[in-house]
C-alpha cells in the first residue's frame, strides 16, 4: 500500500488529508486548522505565512496520532492551495513581509501606472496589451493580479522590496520550507502573467515591460516533479523521515479539476468554497478580454482550463451564518452551533440551509442578492462591486433571504457558464465541487438555475487534497498520467433540472444581469 499526504492550503484553514493509492485513491483520515485572513481598510488582504506552516506541522502530528499508519510509511508529500498570492523571502528563505492574499485589492494605482493609459482596449494599453497576449495569452487586467501586488510593494514599501530574493506563491514558500529549494510550479508561475507559455519560460521583455526583476523569478517544475527530500529539520517539526519526497502539486484552480475527475478536453467542473469558479478543460490558449476569462496553464501537460471566477461563493453563505441566520442583536431564528473548522462549519452551515431554504419557495418571493461581497473578477472586474438584497417588500423574511444567497450564487455561477459556452464547449454534465456540493439542496439549485445536470462527486469538498494525491500518484508512477485519473473519480449523484422551476429562475436571473450596469456608478460612488 502507497500512502501519500497531501496539504490542502485554502483562504481560511490547512487541510491534511492521508490517501492509500492502490488502484484508486482513497482518503484514510484528515485534520484540519484554521488561520486568520486581516482584511485591511485601504483594500489589503494579508495572511501570515508561518501560521501555514505552523498548521501543517500540527495537522500533521494530529493525523499521524490517530491512525495505524506510522510516518515512515508516508511515501511522498504535496500540496493543493490558493493562488496568486505574493509572499516575497529573502536569501535565507524568510518572508521579508506578510503574504498578500489573491483577495487584495490595494494596488490600483499601480495598474493604471502599469497597463491603462494611451491608447486602451478593455481597460489596457494596446501595445501592452498585444504584448501579453503573445506571451501568456492573457493580461495582467485586474487590481488582484500578482504583478500589482509586487510592485505595490516596490512603491510602498523599498526597504522591505530591497530585501526580497525571490517571489513565490503560497505552496511555493511551503515547498521552500519544506527542501530548501524555491521553485514554482507551471500554473503558479502561469498566474504571475510574466510565463511565456510558448516557451515555457520567464518572459524577459514583460519584466521589462512592468519593471519585475527576472532574478526574483524561481526556476520553474511541473506538477509532478520531485522538487526534494524533507530536510532535516523540516522533517522533525512535521515528524517525517526525512528526505520524504515532495512533489510541485499545483493551485487549487489546477488540481481541484483533477480532483473532480472533469480531466478530459471539455469537461467543466464547478466549484464553491470560499471563491468560486466554472472552469473547462482545453487543449488550446484563448482569452475573452471583455468577459476576464483565460484558459490558464494547468497541472495536464498540453492542457489548460479556461477559467472564470467569483470572489466570494460559499464566503456569502459564512455571511448569512454570521450575520443573518444567527443575529447579533439576539434574535434567532433557530440557534445552531457552528464551530470546529471549515469542514464542520460547512456540514453543519449546510445541514441548516437544508432545512431552512427548503421551505421557501423557488425564486425567493422575488428577492435578489448579488454575490459580490469583495468586489468581482468576472464577467467583470470592480473591486467597488458590493453585495445587495433587491426587490425586498413587506412580506419577505429572513428565509426569502437566506434563499436568495445561495439563489445569487448560482445566479452568478450561470452567467460564467454562459460566458464560457460562447467560447468553448462546455459539458453537460458538469462536475461540481467544493463544500457546497455537500448540499443536496445547492446541488438541484445549480441545477435547476443552470439548465446543466449537475454531477457531485465523493467528499467534494476534498477534491484539491484529491488533485494533489493524483499529482502524487504520477510522480510515483502509480498512474501513467493525470488524466488517467478521471475513470478512477466517478460521480456520486446527479441532480437534474426540474422543469418546473426554469420559469422563474430565468426571470430572475434576467433582473440579475442588469443589476451590476444599473448600479456600476452608485457602487463607485460608494465604495471607489
Amino acid at each position: 500500500m502507497t500512502y501519500v499526504l497531501a496539504y490542502d492550503v485554502g483562504t481560511t484553514e490547512v487541510k491534511t488529508c492521508l490517501f492509500a493509492l492502490e488502484g484508486r485513491i482513497t482518503l484514510c483520515a484528515s485534520a484540519q486548522e484554521g488561520y486568520g485572513l486581516c482584511l485591511l481598510e485601504n483594500g489589503g488582504a494579508e495572511q501570515d505565512p508561518e501560521a501555514w506552516w505552523r498548521a501543517m506541522c500540527r495537522t500533521t502530528g494530529e493525523l499521524l496520532a490517530k491512525t495505524e499508519v506510522r510516518p515512515e510509511q508516508v511515501s511522498a508529500l504535496s500540496f493543493c492551495s490558493q493562488m496568486q498570492g505574493l509572499v516575497l523571502v529573502d536569501r535565507e528563505g524568510r518572508p521579508v513581509r506578510r503574504a498578500m492574499s489573491y483577495m487584495d485589492q490595494r494596488a490600483g494605482a499601480e495598474l493604471k501606472r502599469g497597463l491603462a493609459h494611451g491608447p486602451q482596449i478593455a481597460g489596457a494599453n494596446v501595445g501592452k496589451l498585444l504584448k501579453c497576449l503573445r506571451a501568456t495569452g492573457a493580461v495582467p487586467s485586474s487590481v488582484k493580479d500578482p504583478v500589482w501586488k509586487y510592485k505595490w510593494v516596490q512603491a510602498h514599501e523599498p526597504e522591505l522590496f530591497a530585501r526580497t530574493d525571490k517571489w513565490l506563491d503560497v505552496k511555493e514558500y511551503l515547498l521552500l520550507r519544506c527542501t530548501g529549494r524555491a521553485v514554482m510550479t507551471e500554473d503558479s508561475a502561469y498566474a504571475t502573467l510574466l510565463y511565456d507559455t510558448k516557451k515555457r519560460a520567464w518572459s524577459q521583455a514583460l519584466c521589462r515591460m512592468f519593471g519585475v526583476n527576472p532574478a526574483h523569478l524561481p526556476p520553474v517544475v511541473r506538477a509532478a516533479d520531485r522538487v526534494g527530500g524533507l530536510t532535516d529539520r523540516a522533517a522533525a517539526e512535521l515528524g517525517l523521515p526525512s528526505g520524504t519526497p515532495v512533489f510541485g502539486g499545483g493551485g487549487d484552480a489546477s488540481l481541484i479539476g483533477v480532483g473532480a475527475g472533469a480531466v478530459a478536453v471539455g469537461s467543466t467542473h464547478i466549484y464553491c468554497g470560499t471563491s468560486g469558479w466554472v472552469s473547462t478543460v482545453t487543449d488550446r490558449q484563448l482569452v475573452d478580454v471583455d468577459a476576464m476569462i483565460a484558459a490558464i496553464v494547468g497541472a495536464q501537460e498540453g492542457r489548460y482550463n479556461y477559467f472564470a471566477e467569483m470572489e466570494t461563493a460559499g464566503k456569502c453563505l459564512e455571511w448569512v451564518k454570521d450575520h443573518l441566520a444567527l443575529d447579533e442583536i439576539g434574535v434567532y431564528l433557530e440557534k445552531r452551533e457552528v464551530t470546529g473548522g471549515q469542514e464542520a462549519v460547512y456540514a453543519s452551515l449546510y445541514d441548516y440551509l437544508t432545512e431552512t431554504v427548503e421551505q421557501c419557495p423557488p425564486g425567493s418571493g422575488g428577492v435578489i442578492f448579488t454575490p459580490w461581497l469583495h468586489g468581482n473578477r468576472c464577467p467583470f472586474e470592480d473591486p467597488a462591486a458590493a453585495g445587495m438584497f433587491f426587490n425586498i417588500r413587506l412580506d419577505t423574511g429572513k428565509r426569502a433571504l437566506i434563499r436568495a444567497v445561495l439563489e445569487g450564487v448560482c445566479f452568478h455561477l450561470r452567467w460564467m457558464l454562459e460566458c464560457q459556452a460562447r467560447k468553448v464547449p462546455t459539458s453537460d454534465p458538469v462536475r461540481f465541487v467544493g463544500g457546497g456540493a455537500l448540499s443536496a439542496v445547492t446541488a438541484q439549485m445549480l441545477a435547476d438555475v443552470s439548465g446543466r445536470t449537475v454531477e457531485t462527486v465523493a467528499s467534494p469538498q476534498n477534491a484539491g487534497s484529491v488533485g494533489a494525491a493524483a499529482v502524487m500518484a504520477v510522480g510515483l508512477g502509480v498512474v501513467p498520467d493525470l488524466e488517467a485519473v478521471g475513470a478512477l473519480i466517478p460521480p456520486a449523484a446527479a441532480f437534474t433540472p426540474n422543469p418546473a422551476n426554469r420559469a422563474v429562475y430565468d426571470r430572475q436571473y434576467a433582473v440579475f444581469r442588469r443589476l451590476y450596469a444599473a448600479n456600476r456608478a452608485h457602487f463607485r460612488a460608494l465604495n471607489g
